[in-house]
């Protein structure tokens, strides 16, 4: 009925989170996978079905046999960031705002961003949660508040990754990013000093579906697993190893961070 060849395999692939992890190498307890797209995934293999008690974080099978795993997600991730320049700097590319924001001193002088732009997800499920830059002075400029905005998103990402940490997920060795706000170096610092963890990149840029071409791979029988395949398909090119000075810094500033939400939740309510 279909026209396809008889005896053509028939291979299960997978949810675009979960191929994405497939496609990265992050399908053993420890390696965790970051997309940093319009919104920000945080995927974590696990052993077996955890379970968040809040209900925060998506809980599902993995692609990978016998596997399971936790997903937070941000809804404004490298959003946050289209958004601001789309806004605020229309004339100017990523690549000069991104180079300005280098220069200013981690932490952005105590400039803050809440990253719900469209409401959140994790670990805040409030679509009526509101984006805010907080703590704007006369010393703050462009640079800062581009700064800010990248502080944030990171801030919003170790959400998701604090109650993964808590939830039972127990050490994280290692980070594999992908998704387009992890192109540029300075991100990619941030992430890394921000979630205090190696954070690589890999060979592959197609994402999910070079993770669905694994998967077909080992059903298809030339790999005897999905570990197998990532081993053999999937190689590290990049490295960014948190800058100690730094972490110290954000340690800080997340913590003040982490009392924003809270602090304002009725006050975005009363807005709606």
């Amino acid at each position: 009925m279909t026209g396809l060849k008889a005896g053509t395999p028939v291979v299960a692939g997978g949810g675009d989170q979960s191929a994405q992890a497939v496609g990265v190498g992050a399908v053993e307890p420890g390696i965790v996978g970051l997309t940093v797209g319009t919104s920000g995934v945080i995927f974590a293999t696990t052993p077996s079905a955890f379970i968040e008690p809040q209900g925060r974080l998506h809980a599902f099978c993995h692609a990978v046999p016998g596997m399971w795993h936790f997903m937070g997600v941000m809804l404004s991730a490298a959003g946050s960031l289209q958004w601001y320049r789309d806004t605020l700097a229309p004339t100017q590319s990523f690549d000069e705002l991104l180079e300005a924001a280098a220069a200013v001193p981690a932490g952005s002088e105590g400039l803050q961003f809440l990253p719900y732009l469209s409401g959140e997800r994790t670990p805040h499920p409030d679509p009526l949660a509101r984006g805010a830059f907080i703590g704007l002075t006369l010393r703050h400029g462009q640079a800062h508040l581009t700064r800010a905005v990248l502080e944030g998103v990171a801030f919003g990402l170790k959400d998701c990754f604090k109650l993964i940490q808590n939830a039972g997920l127990g050490k994280i060795e290692q980070i594999r990013a992908s998704g387009g706000g992890t192109k540029g170096k300075l991100w990619r610092q941030i992430l890394a000093d921000v979630l205090e963890s190696e954070l690589v990149m890999v060979n592959t840029s197609e994402g999910a579906a070079y993770g669905a071409a694994l998967l077909a791979g080992v059903g298809a029988s030339h790999w005897q697993d999905v570990p197998s395949a990532c081993r053999a398909g999937v190689k590290i090119v990049n490295r960014v190893q948190p800058n100690p000075a730094q972490v110290e810094v954000y340690r800080r500033a997340y913590s003040l961070y982490d009392e924003l939400y809270p602090l304002l939740k009725s006050t975005f309510s009363k807005m709606n």
